[in-house]
């Protein structure tokens, strides 16, 4: 394991580019498929210290849960899913970065239906880069897997020769394209 100087990122803050990042989610589905879906409406923030400590911070709106259904939108923001009504916003805050071989992991607290729990991702970072127009970017890619009953996501079918609709277990993939500020 290396220590997060070796990350080398300039001092500052860096937003989510909206058009370039993406936040989602995958699941298995009746025992067959993968499903995914994502989420819309956004922020996440880098913010890097004059020590080169990291931290990352960001939070989704709900009700901006993209699925190719609308009706599975609507379930999703229920009180069986999400509840957005009541909890309209995911938040995560890191606690620390550090590297293992070529991967960044990430130790941060998630927040979903009021349920604060640990949760590790593991990645990769590239940049800083200058793009085209004079601006520095840095890539997180990002991956974490996490079991969604322990945020309260509880509902589920079972199929009619075992097994059940949902997988506990869901991936949370983030790709995110910040811009320092």
């Amino acid at each position: 394991m290396s220590t997060i100087a070796e990350l080398q990122i300039p001092a500052g803050t860096y937003t989510a580019d909206k058009v370039h990042t993406t936040i989602g989610f995958a699941v298995k589905h009746m025992v067959v498929a993968t499903f995914r879906g994502r989420f819309e409406d956004y922020d996440a923030s880098l913010t890097v210290g004059e020590d080169g400590a990291p931290r990352l911070t960001g939070t989704v709106q709900v009700a901006s849960v993209a699925v190719k259904d609308p009706n599975l939108e609507a379930h999703l923001q229920s009180p069986e899913f999400f509840d957005a009504e009541r909890h309209p916003e995911l938040r995560f805050e890191s606690d620390s970065f550090r590297t293992d071989g070529d991967e960044v992991v990430v130790d941060g607290r998630l927040e979903i239906k009021g349920q604060t729990r640990p949760v590790e991702a593991r990645g990769t970072l590239v940049g800083p880069v200058e793009d085209p127009f004079g601006n520095t970017k840095v890539g997180l890619h990002l991956k974490a897997i996490l079991d969604r009953t322990e945020f309260g996501l509880n509902w589920n079918a079972p199929m009619p020769k075992g097994g059940v609709a949902l997988a506990n277990d869901v991936t949370l993939e983030v790709d995110l394209e910040l811009l320092k500020a």
